[in-house]
């Protein structure tokens, strides 16, 4: 059987061609159905992320009538006739992987080794989205069940044995889980207030979004650009004089103007501290020169971070991170060759079966002379001939079965099959 992954990323795609070749989820089921008009007998699965366009196919050798799995042109043909883009400038872009490699690299994927921030732990969700969605398509089959039940097993081994997926990296992600969850448990009663409408922010609002946050309020000193982030988060704009209301009443503000100077003075804040109620304030100050005061942390119930202290955790976190990167390779190792092992030793199962079935006839045969010759024999003393004659067959059958095993863990033991086949006489 070949397993086979053909795709492009992050790593050697830029964002405007993937965003050419994603698909939503009603283009995936539209996608699969088309493949396997062309493909009857190929099982697909097609991972579109805003990181990656990966489709995984399985089929036995020559099952699509032909002796490899579809190659990277015809798959850019594909492609190009799906979303109305020439072939050529997609297939610049294709990487390929079969057999061992393609289940090694959906394996690295779904550990998040291949991520763009390594650890983050949204990719197995996504890979397993994929996965249903193709199912429900009918676009996977066995041998991708399998192999995608296999990558669902190294996630949560990575999970359960590292602690790759707790070290965020970046700054938004560290924003969040590094430093807002020490001080506020929950965020769905929180109010957040966002300062301006840049690329940081929004990461921000992604993350707290993911941790419930739900009243979102947008202030820039560009009405449009607020009203845009606002609509976008499901918030309220509102204009810029507004901003000391929105101080008062906020429980969590992320800064991120490119003001010369602060644009919230220890004064400024003064004003509107009595208003508060002493109910504490966490300030995201993503801005470079800094929005709010650095005086402004030392007042009470103030959390003031600025990015130079996101920075810092993120360092520490990339060198923590860093360290778990081997245990993860090896667990991929670990389960692909395990995985690998498993789908050689299968192939053998035929073989086996017909050793078992020739030896069985025998058996019985011997079974029915010896009862023949022994008709004061009980039944309960038949039954332990019986048991005595099936583990002499499984004990006889143990060997050929382990050197079978051990054979199959780096490749189809083709030679010992044959072997095996012409010292038993056993016929196709």
């Amino acid at each position: 059987m070949n397993f086979q992954v053909v795709g492009c990323s992050y790593r050697n795609t830029p964002l405007a061609v993937r965003e050419r070749l994603s698909f939503s989820g009603t283009q995936t089921r539209r996608a699969i159905a088309e493949l396997r008009q062309t493909f009857p007998r190929l099982e697909v699965v097609l991972l579109s992320t805003c990181n990656r366009v990966e489709l995984y196919l399985a089929g036995e050798a020559g099952a699509a009538g032909e002796e490899e799995p579809p190659s990277p042109e015809q798959i850019a043909d594909f492609l190009g006739r799906f979303h109305g883009i020439p072939p050529p400038e997609i297939l610049e872009h294709l990487y390929s992987h079969g057999g061992a490699e393609a289940v090694r690299h959906l394996f690295t994927v779904a550990s998040s080794l291949d991520s763009m921030v390594i650890g983050e732990p949204q990719i197995f969700s996504q890979v397993k989205q994929a996965y249903q969605l193709a199912t429900e398509a009918q676009g996977a089959g066995p041998l991708l069940e399998d192999l995608f039940q296999a990558a669902a097993k190294v996630a949560r081994r990575v999970a359960g044995e590292t602690a790759i997926h707790q070290r965020r990296v970046s700054i938004p992600s560290v924003a969040v889980a590094d430093f807002a969850l020490q001080i506020f448990e929950r965020f769905d009663d929180k109010k957040t207030l966002v300062i301006g409408a840049g690329e940081m922010a929004e990461e921000t609002l992604r993350y707290l979004r993911d941790q419930g946050a739900r009243d979102l309020t947008v202030i820039n000193r560009r009405d449009d650009r607020a009203r845009e982030l606002a609509l976008r988060w499901q918030g309220r704009a509102l204009s810029w004089d507004r901003l000391p209301a929105s101080l008062a009443e906020a429980d969590l503000v992320i800064s991120t103007t490119g003001a010369e100077e602060p644009i919230v003075t220890l004064g400024q804040f003064a004003a509107v501290e009595s208003a508060r109620g002493g109910r504490p304030l966490f300030v995201l100050d993503l801005a470079v020169p800094r929005d709010f005061d650095p005086a402004i942390g030392g007042r009470p119930g103030v959390y003031l971070y600025s990015i130079d202290d996101l920075r810092q955790a993120c360092q520490r976190n990339r060198r923590a991170r860093d360290k778990e990167i081997p245990a993860v390779q090896r667990i991929v190792q670990q389960e692909t060759e395990a995985f690998l092992a498993e789908l050689n030793h299968r192939q053998t199962t035929p073989l086996i079966q017909q050793l078992r079935q020739g030896w069985e006839k025998p058996k019985d045969e011997e079974l029915q002379r010896l009862f023949h010759k022994l008709p004061e024999l009980d039944e309960r003393s038949r039954d332990e001939v019986r048991q005595a004659f099936d583990r002499l067959v499984n004990k006889l059958l143990h060997p050929p079965m382990e050197s079978l095993r051990r054979a199959s863990r780096h490749s189809v033991p083709q030679g010992l099959l044959d072997a095996l086949a012409r010292l038993f006489q056993l016929k196709d």
